[in-house]
Parts: C-alpha cells; sequence; structure tokens
C-alpha cells in the first residue's frame, strides 16, 4: 500500500490520467447496460431474424454494401434514415430492427434516430459487417 501512496505523490499527472481513464470506462460500460439500444453479435443477429422476423438495415454506402452484405439485408443510408426516408421501413415498427455498419459505430447515430422515429426495438450489430465477416458468415454480392 505504501508503494501506490508513494507512485501516487510522485506522479499526479499520470495518477490523474489513470482516474480519469477509469472513470470513463465505468462511465461507458453504464452507459451501454442502461441504453435502448443493444448490441448483438452476429450470432444473436441470425436468432433474431430466424425467430423474431428481425430487420436487418445496412446503413454503409451503396458501393460497401454492393460488395456484401447480410442476406436480406436493406439498404438505407444513413443520411436517409435522418431525414426520415425510410423507404418502406416505417411499416416495420414492431419488429426488431437491426443496425449494420462497417465496423460498428456509426450505426448508434441511426439506431438512436429511428428510436425517435418511434421504432420500439433498435440494436446494433456490434463490430459491425467486420465481425459478421471476422466470424466467416455468408455475404450477398449485389449484381451492379
Amino acid at each position: 500500500m505504501q508503494q501506490y501512496i508513494e507512485f501516487l505523490t510522485n506522479h499526479p499527472i499520470l495518477s490523474a490520467v489513470w482516474v480519469v481513464l477509469f472513470v470513463m470506462l465505468i462511465g461507458s460500460w453504464l452507459k451501454s447496460q442502461f441504453s435502448a439500444i443493444k448490441q448483438v453479435s452476429p450470432t444473436e443477429l441470425t436468432l433474431q431474424v430466424n425467430r423474431l422476423n428481425a430487420v436487418v438495415v445496412d446503413i454503409r454506402a451503396e458501393a460497401d454494401f454492393n460488395k456484401g452484405h447480410i442476406t436480406a439485408a436493406r439498404h438505407i443510408p444513413i443520411a436517409d434514415i435522418e431525414k426520415q426516408q425510410l423507404a418502406g421501413l416505417e411499416k416495420c415498427k414492431a419488429e426488431p430492427i437491426i443496425i449494420v455498419c462497417q465496423a460498428g459505430m456509426s450505426a448508434q447515430k441511426a439506431a438512436n434516430s429511428l428510436l425517435k422515429q418511434g421504432f420500439s426495438t433498435v440494436s446494433v450489430l456490434q463490430g459491425g459487417m467486420s465481425s459478421w465477416t471476422g466470424a466467416s458468415l455468408p455475404v450477398v454480392k449485389s449484381k451492379r
């Protein structure tokens, strides 16, 4: 214990950085636990599509979507989601919606927008298409 106290007094800036990082890590974890938007793994996505008729929405650029996407995924760019141009997705407000992007980062923004538009169950594919292809799951290529 004496060594910890000595370290803290000799390195106050480094100690403060560690405390801030720890608080940010805990805050991020708590936010994800209590968020209305859940993260789903590729396996959970497959189960939800098969058992709950979940709708997969791919928000990546059209070129990326055409290179390979999840079977039966709908392509709706994030800009269209924010403008509420949902290409018939409004009919699926009661069904689970799973948002897919490239790495799982920009999907949160689209998911928040869909929640504000009245969709009841919105999730995000954890790790995006990178995790899907990393799990060696099948992709469909569009002919364009």
